[in-house]
């Protein structure tokens, strides 16, 4: 299973090093419920106890800071907030994606340049 949620790749890194959530929570002098918390995404961590936990599943930083979206998703909901347009932009792709019209690839697609005008 590929993780898509910082939650998953936690519970993921974890599993694979046999770790239970009162050992790896016990390695950051945090409790198993916040560990299960965090995996299950009803809380998230700060950026001090995301180094713990980096460090204590001997990953780098970064391996999990790239699945903890909070900060653009505050971005576009400010966006939608204060420019209609962008609200109206937003939701019509929500819309498509949830009806299955569009993945996460045909929208990066549409986002990249067009290698073929080079």
């Amino acid at each position: 299973m590929d993780a898509k949620t910082l939650g998953e790749r936690m519970r993921k890194l974890r599993l694979d090093r046999n770790l239970s959530l009162r050992k790896l929570a016990a390695r950051i002098n945090k409790s198993a419920p916040f560990i299960s918390d965090i995996e299950l995404g009803r809380r998230f961590p700060s950026p001090q106890v995301l180094a713990d936990i980096a460090r204590a599943l001997e990953v780098d930083e970064e391996d999990l800071r790239r699945f903890d979206f909070r900060e653009s998703v505050s971005t576009l909901k400010r966006l939608s907030q204060t420019d209609a347009r962008w609200g109206m932009a937003l939701r019509t792709t929500a819309e498509q994606i949830e009806k299955g019209q569009l993945t996460p690839e045909e929208f990066l697609q549409k986002l990249s340049p067009d290698d073929r005008d080079a």
